[in-house]
């Protein structure tokens, strides 16, 4: 376990030595889930340009949009990597779709948490089945429900350390990032699209709205999927 003076170490130090600590505290067992957005995008680059030994997987819902796929051939290709790619349940899909519908996630709240949990929280947990540390590309700002959110907390569900490296990043610090590096990324963030999910729940925002938005743009709730609802994991 981790102590509270190496947890201070880590939140102190800049992203790549931050990055490198996780991978040498925890051998094999830090695992990075990118969904492609601009702050993973951010994190793959740091991993790649110092060949930090975090694994890099990513979640296919079966619905995302073209360019996510592009971008994964893209990435791929620029960091001469191939990023660990986890589908869901066949058997699941098949049964959600034939009892309620291609699309019943605009039907109600219950139904599109359904096709979330089947599409990105169960494979989810078999792609950090073992892992000892899930490093994610959470910022505060990204909505209320990642506000208060520690860099480094414990998840008792899965029995893993959560890392959160961007969590205190301000947007424009990302965006200098990207430019500075040149780093790969979907051409819909240029479209008015900040958070980019599956193609059915996800559309661009208007000025002024909140980055989140876009999500389940039909529905009033926490716009989360599932997979970050636990913000009230405590540091251990």
């Amino acid at each position: 376990m981790l102590t509270q003076e190496q947890i201070k170490l880590i939140e102190e130090s800049p992203l790549p030595d931050a990055l490198k600590s996780i991978a040498q505290l925890f051998p094999g067992g830090a695992r990075f889930s990118s969904s492609l957005g601009e702050e993973d995008q951010v994190i793959t680059d740091v991993i790649c340009r110092n060949k930090i030994g975090i694994e890099i997987f990513t979640l296919d819902t079966g619905r995302l949009f073209y360019e996510t796929y592009d971008l994964i051939e893209r990435t791929n290709s620029r960091y001469k990597i191939n990023i660990k790619i986890f589908f869901p349940d066949t058997s699941d899909v098949e049964t959600f779709v034939n009892e309620k519908g291609i699309n019943s996630f605009y039907e109600s709240v219950e139904n599109r948490k359904q096709c979330c949990f089947i599409r990105k929280v169960k494979p989810l947990s078999r792609a950090l089945a073992g892992a000892k540390v899930w490093v994610t590309g959470l910022r505060s700002a990204q909505s209320e429900n990642r506000k208060g959110m520690p860099m480094i907390g414990w998840d008792e569900e899965r029995q893993l350390y959560k890392f959160n490296p961007l969590i205190n990043w301000t947007y424009d610090e990302m965006i200098g990032y990207i430019k500075e590096n040149n780093v790969p990324c979907n051409p819909l963030h240029e479209k008015g699209f900040i958070s980019i999910g599956c193609a059915p729940c996800t559309r661009a925002i208007e000025p002024g709205e909140d980055p989140r938005a876009g999500r389940w743009w039909w529905e009033q709730s926490q716009k989360e999927c599932g997979l970050h609802t636990d913000h009230a994991a405590a540091k251990k």
